[in-house]
């Protein structure tokens, strides 16, 4: 391609060539209005003057023309495996790189985007813009968007696309696609146990007029709760039975509708914390003594802890003689709290308490029956469980699982980790208990005992258990069978880990979910989906895994630690996932709860269709009677139309590269020559007539 042009190359700057020209002009001015014979010929020679000192060039350039580039964008989200559109992308992705290799002059550049990573639909757009953002604009020839039109990145106009050519959309799926969904207009995203917690919802039902009625069954955590009948595009709004702390799924499912096109979103799935806004404990303490603060400042340490403490001052046995009237001290509310309000406590601690008849012996029934219905009890032993008034003597004695000899041992030990206490998440990775002997100080009283049921996760000399928790119907008991572990909270010796060993004890009475010695959890990092299994046996039981559509895979754990065995399942698919061992469940959802690109999974023409005119382009469907049927592809000027009935088209590039230039000066050498002095002598020569 040969182009041809003229340059100036100044022989001096542009401001005095500009001044002797305005000057030349001045005079052939006043040449004129004075009628001077040969003013004409002045002018003509006056402008070569100014022409030659310009130094005109002419250039030749040879230039070769780049193709049009055409950005050809392939949806592969999700939604695209729906049916046969990922067949309908494949056949129409290989017709269309056919015919465009067949029209010459273009070059096709070629991406596919998936899902965006966050869960926000899918975006087109972003990577068409990165495909092309190193291509001049007038270089581009168009975009083809093979895609099922479900577009979250839409441009609201095509100054955003950064370039002047039509995007054509090519829509697969079928134009009478039906599809059933549940959408969620509100869920909590973190809950307070034992408060009322609702959800909201609608099902959609394009195919279905609005109100009639479908069934929509609530799970939490994998088991069926209820099932309501709803109306369709209706609001509504369900109580949610929380009954634990920790993490919870809950899962709204309807029905599904007959050859609807997915039935991943008629499932609705919220993940929510639930927590508890306040643990009441009630502390009671037999006897002033020197591991009394320890529990209190454990107990107040910890902000969701509401704490009630008495301390027996004045037992029953006590008369001095002192008045009534004179007394200070704050009668112990016994029916109050053993009778009326027993069951508003998490847990109740009795430190060093004996039987001395403060306690009327049905209230010990009361403590009986509130560990069996879900409370907990633990007992901070020192002497007095030994002693005649035991509180293993008493109708609370059942529920206790180490039965007390009588005997109290008093020597110098260091409380060591069972076997089973290394296993136990109570006293697992204790700090400190790693070395031998561990690194904590020594304690020096020990109450003698038979454990008859539960755990005994520590132990001190000859064996004897220390610290026993035990299940007790649906309730939780705890012993420390020595009053010694203020010595640790003191630094006695270096102390030792007081802090963490009690917290943890007390949360395991109050269940928290992190501490349960047989518990089966799951979850997910990026695409990678962890299952964890805690058990106090030696080997954990199989797994088996339900991935979303019902796939089953047996999943094999290995010890990460003692008593936690993990397995992992990389590059799982995106939803829910369901952990099974045969006696405990627990799910995990890969990726966001309820994705934008499966949230409308029917296919459309309209998002796309505003960009699309706006630049010139079209949108058309391909389907064709189970088959594709293609538009016409044409290469078009860069102002004739793009888009027709059956046929689109992609613009020719006017984009060119420089290979070579030729440079003529106009008025130098012979040439310049000879028009100057043709011009003086044409001047002269009319001078001389």
């Amino acid at each position: 391609m040969t182009r041809f042009a003229i340059s100036f190359d100044p022989l001096l700057p542009w401001p005095l060539i500009a001044a002797l020209g305005g000057l030349l002009v001045l005079l052939v001015v006043v040449l004129l209005w004075q009628r001077v014979r040969g003013a004409p010929v002045r002018a003509l020679a006056s402008a070569l003057i100014v022409l030659a000192m310009t130094n005109p060039v002419l250039q030749r350039e040879e230039r070769e023309g780049l193709p049009g580039i055409v950005a050809l964008v392939i949806d592969e989200s999700a939604s695209q495996n729906i049916g046969v559109r990922a067949e309908q992308t494949e056949a129409t992705v290989a017709a269309l790189k056919e015919r465009i290799d067949a029209l010459g002059d273009f070059e096709l550049r070629e991406v596919r985007a998936a899902d965006k990573p966050d869960g926000d639909g899918t975006a087109l757009f972003s990577e068409l813009t990165k495909l092309i953002d190193d291509v001049p604009p007038e270089q581009i020839a168009g975009a083809l968007l093979v895609t099922d039109g479900i577009v979250e990145d839409v441009p609201q106009n095509p100054a955003a696309l950064g370039f002047n050519a039509p995007v054509h959309a090519l829509i697969t799926g079928e134009p009478d696609e039906r599809d059933r969904r549940i959408v969620l207009d509100r869920a909590p995203r973190f809950a307070i146990l034992d408060e009322p917690q609702t959800m909201e919802f609608r099902v959609l039902d394009p195919a279905l007029a609005p109100g009639t009625s479908v069934t929509v069954r609530l799970r939490i955590d994998g088991t069926e709760v209820t099932a309501d009948t709803v109306g369709i595009g209706l609001s509504h709004v369900i109580d949610l039975p929380l009954d634990h702390a920790g993490r919870t799924i809950v899962e709204l499912e309807v029905d599904a509708a007959e050859d609807e096109l997915a039935l991943e979103n008629n499932v609705a799935v919220a993940e929510m914390d639930v927590v508890r806004e306040h643990l009441r404990v009630l502390l009671v303490s037999g006897e002033p003594h020197a591991g009394e603060r320890t529990w209190r400042n454990v107990l107040k340490s910890d902000a969701a802890v509401d704490l009630v403490h008495f301390t027996i001052l004045r037992p029953p046995e006590k008369q001095d003689g002192t008045p009534i009237n004179e007394l200070s001290l704050i009668a112990f509310p016994t029916r109050e709290l053993f009778e009326e309000k027993i069951d508003g406590f998490d847990l109740i601690i009795f430190d060093r308490y004996q039987s001395r008849g403060v306690l009327p012996i049905v209230y010990y029934d009361n403590l009986a029956r509130y560990v069996r219905e879900g409370g907990a009890v633990l007992v901070a032993a020192g002497p007095d469980y030994a002693a005649g008034g035991s509180l293993y003597r008493t109708p609370l004695g059942p529920v206790l699982p180490a039965i007390p000899t009588g005997e109290v041992v008093e020597q110098p030990y260091r409380a060591e980790i069972s076997p089973v206490g290394l296993r136990h998440p109570v006293t697992r990775d204790l700090p400190g208990a790693a070395s031998e002997p561990p690194a904590w100080s020594e304690w020096f009283r020990i109450v003698d005992t038979d454990a008859i049921a539960g755990d005994v996760t520590m132990t001190g000399p000859q064996n004897l258990p220390l610290l026993v928790l035990a299940h007790e119907g649906d309730g939780r008991v705890a012993m420390l069978l020595s009053d010694h572990a203020w010595l640790w909270a003191r630094g006695y010796d270096g102390g030792g880990p007081h802090a963490a060993l009690l917290r943890r004890v007390l949360h395991w009475l109050m269940r928290e979910p992190e501490l349960e010695e047989e518990a089966l959890t799951a979850h997910s990092e990026g695409r990678t989906l962890i299952v964890e299994r805690q058990t106090l046996s030696a080997a954990p039981p199989q797994i088996v895994v339900t991935r979303p559509g019902g796939v089953i895979e047996e999943l094999t754990l290995s010890e990460a630690e003692p008593g936690l065995w993990r397995g992992m399942m990389e590059d799982s698919p995106l939803g829910l996932h369901r952990a099974d061992d045969g006696e405990l469940t627990a799910l995990a959802h890969i990726g966001p709860a309820n994705p934008a690109e499966f949230q409308d999974v029917i296919s459309t023409t309209e998002r796309l269709q505003p960009i699309a005119e706006a630049s010139g382009g079209s949108v058309q469907r391909i389907a064709d009677g189970g088959g594709i049927s293609l538009p016409r592809i044409a290469a078009v000027s860069a102002r004739a139309p793009a888009a027709g009935r059956n046929w689109i088209g992609l613009r020719r590039s006017e984009a060119t590269v420089l290979k070579s230039i030729d440079q003529l000066p106009l008025l130098g050498g012979l040439l310049g020559l000879a028009l100057l002095v043709g011009g003086f002598a044409a001047l002269w020569y009319r001078e001389a007539r």
